[in-house]
């Protein structure tokens, strides 16, 4: 194969790539002609490329007139990339800002049924602070890492009192945490796990939408003023959005 030949078969890969990529949620079928705007390729060149990529099963034609939309082979690759993703891998660039910017005790969380578990985290490097350490395990209900992660499962009245049977935790206090959190996008907790601890904890989303966990930052309340706690939550809030769209989720963080 020439050099040349070698160039344009990179180039077309390259622009079946960019066809693939002008689906999202939003616009999950196309027509030939709004993929025209999208991507900057003849008329000739995006259907003999459309056809390619419905030979192959990623990309499939509907409707009349035909509109296109992804094919089974992208859900396999999904499927194949979901099944090898490493949560705390793909996480430790999110943690380890949040850590440089904080100098706090950073977590991440992921649930495990009326429990969470905490599965990676970096210690404050101040000499006084708090950690979990990884393995960590507590009732979903209690603590900021947790109620960031059961705001988000709309549960009803009936399942969420399951989850606060035997906590100790007040189903009035709860629902109405839970609403706050949902609503600022971010939960808080103070003195609850540990005297004098301070938590801020934000949630992040797997790519069906779905909440998968929880990232959150520790500290003592001498050096975590309410100020302080929001500025934490402003920094949170923006990188658990990152982290969830390191996790293929495409929509607003929460």
């Amino acid at each position: 194969m020439s050099e040349t030949e070698k160039s344009e078969n990179v180039r077309a890969v390259g622009r079946a790539l960019e066809i693939l990529l002008a689906f999202t949620p939003q616009d999950s079928e196309l027509s030939a002609a709004e993929l025209l705007k999208r991507v900057d390729l003849s008329r000739p060149t995006l259907y003999r490329l459309l056809y390619t990529l419905q030979e192959h099963g990623f990309l499939a034609s509907v409707g009349d007139p035909q509109r296109f939309r992804l094919g089974p082979a992208v859900a396999k690759l999904a499927h194949v990339w979901t099944a090898g993703v490493d949560l705390s891998s793909i996480a430790e660039p999110v943690l380890r800002r949040i850590w440089q910017e904080t100098s706090e005790s950073v977590s991440l969380y992921v649930p495990r049924g009326e429990l969470r578990t905490c599965v990676a985290e970096l210690p404050s490097p101040q000499p006084l602070s708090f950690r979990r350490g990884v393995g960590y395990t507590e009732k979903i209900v209690r603590g900021a890492t947790g109620r960031a992660i059961l705001a988000f499962w709309n549960l009803t009245s009936t399942e969420l009192r399951k989850y606060a049977q035997g906590s100790g935790v007040s189903m009035k206090e709860l629902e109405a945490e839970l609403a706050q959190t949902r609503k600022r996008g971010y939960a808080t907790s103070r003195s609850e796990l540990i005297d004098g601890a301070v938590a801020v904890a934000a949630p992040f989303f797997d790519r069906s939408g779905q909440v998968a966990g929880s990232i959150g930052v520790y500290g003592p309340e001498v050096r975590l003023s309410a100020a302080r706690q929001q500025q934490i939550a402003r920094i949170l809030v923006e990188e658990s959005g990152k982290l969830s769209e390191a996790l293929g989720f495409s929509g607003a963080s929460a």
